[in-house]
C-alpha cells in the first residue's frame, strides 16, 4: 500500500513542512541512500500543544499527542524533499527532545507518539526503527518537544 493510502486510511493528514527561520537550516538533507531530518517542533495550527514544560503545563497525553503530530509534520518535510513518502524503505532513527519540567521522567511515553505512529503507518518492518528520548531543561522557542529523524531510502 502507498503512504499516502495509508495515510488516509488511518484518517490521517500532512501539516504544511515545517518552514526554517533562517536559510542556514532545511527540513531535510539526503546523502547516499539516508534522509536526515532537522529536529521539528510540534505543527502550529494542527490541533496540538506546542508549547510549555512537559510534566507541568502539558500533560503527558497532550505532549504524546503532539508528538504524533511531530511525526507528521516530519513526514511532510519529507515528502517535500523527495517528492513521495514510497521511497522510505526504513525508519533508521528517531531521536526526541522532551521540554522537561523538574522531575519528569517518561520522556519515552511522550515520543511512543512518534514511534507508534511510524510504527502504524509502515508497519513493523519498516516502521520499527532505533530511538533515544530524553529530557531537555529548555528547546527553542518554548517549543515541548523537538524530534528528528533519519530514513533509509530506495529507488
Amino acid at each position: 500500500m502507498r503512504v499516502r493510502e495509508k495515510l488516509d486510511e488511518l484518517g490521517l493528514t500532512l501539516p504544511p513542512a515545517f518552514v526554517y527561520p533562517s536559510p542556514n537550516r532545511t527540513g531535510c538533507v539526503v546523502t547516499g541512500n539516508l534522509l536526515y531530518t532537522s529536529g521539528h517542533p510540534p505543527p502550529a495550527d494542527f490541533g496540538v500543544t506546542v508549547t510549555g514544560k512537559v510534566g507541568k503545563a502539558v500533560g503527558e497525553a497532550e505532549a504524546y499527542s503532539a508528538a504524533r503530530a511531530t511525526a507528521l509534520s516530519i513526514l511532510a518535510s519529507v515528502e517535500q524533499q523527495l517528492g513521495s513518502l514510497d521511497r522510505i524503505t526504513q525508519v533508521v532513527k528517531v531521536y526526541g527532545m522532551v521540554n522537561s519540567a523538574p522531575g519528569f521522567d517518561r520522556q519515552f511515553a511522550v515520543i511512543d507518539g512518534a514511534s507508534d505512529l511510524f510504527y502504524e503507518l509502515f508497519g513493523p518492518e519498516v516502521g520499527r526503527h532505533a530511538r533515544s528520548a530524553v529530557g531537555m531543561f529548555e528547546l527553542p522557542r518554548g517549543f515541548c518537544m523537538e524530534i528528528e529523524a533519519v530514513f533509509e531510502l530506495g529507488g
